[in-house]
């Protein structure tokens, strides 16, 4: 489900007027749920089946994905559909409270072991660290919970009353932190939610390709397959 988006901007300084250099990381697919139990019946090998699900980004499968613009549906329930929705695509019913499983447990996914050391080094280079997620308040609460440290900005879907790939988060992002066009990075496993209107707006990105895709790599500024290799691939980009 998620990923991370690594912004590097540059914002006001709020004593002088001039713009004081800050770096900005924005981060999805952070956590995995290694064994969410759903006790599905109806298919021989459904008991003990997993949920791979990764965090904080909310990637919605396309059947259950609300359109953009539209904030009718709370992420809580386009989750549950979507569930529902990938079981009926397998023969595998589903109750409604099974099909609550995932935003129920959210707070159970753990963190990719390779998030943390990568966002310290960020932060030692001097970034500022920011999470673009279609997750709610609600939900980005439970999984900021499972970081050592807060993040410097969040835009949720909630606050923006939008979801990705739309490029609301992004100019968000833009005038809440003061980022020109150009002066950040986003980071990002989602090619659908985030590389493609990241390119379409021409913000600098880098593609976290967990899933290896197949997507062409020529989308994205650079492509890596772990988050241990986005500190260089950011100082790359932004080499004088």
């Amino acid at each position: 489900m998620n990923d991370l988006t690594y912004n590097l901007a540059a914002m006001p300084s709020a004593a002088s007027g001039d713009r004081k250099p800050m770096r900005w990381v924005d981060v999805r697919l952070l956590r995995h749920a290694r064994r969410l139990e759903l006790g599905l019946r109806g298919d021989p090998q459904a008991a003990g089946r997993r949920q791979d699900a990764a965090g904080d980004g909310c990637v919605l499968p396309v059947r259950a994905a609300p359109r953009a613009g539209d904030p009718a549906s709370a992420v809580q329930d386009v989750l549950a559909t979507g569930l529902r929705r990938a079981a009926e695509d397998v023969g595998i019913p589903l109750s409604e409270s099974q099909a609550r499983t995932l935003p129920q447990r959210w707070g159970t996914m753990s963190v990719f072991g390779d998030v943390e050391p990568m966002l310290a080094a960020l932060r030692a280079d001097g970034y500022r660290l920011a999470i673009l997620t279609n997750c709610d308040e609600d939900l980005f609460g439970e999984t900021q919970r499972s970081f050592r440290a807060p993040f410097d900005l969040v835009v949720t879907a909630e606050r923006v009353r939008d979801y990705k790939p739309s490029p609301t988060h992004f100019h968000h992002f833009r005038r809440a932190s003061g980022a020109r066009l150009g002066e950040w990075v986003h980071v990002a496993n989602s090619w659908f939610h985030d590389i493609t209107p990241a390119r379409e707006l021409g913000i600098p990105r880098v593609w976290l390709d967990r899933d290896d895709t197949g997507q062409d790599p020529a989308d994205a500024c650079a492509r890596v397959r772990s988050a241990a290799d986005v500190p260089d691939a950011v100082r790359r980009l932004f080499r004088p």
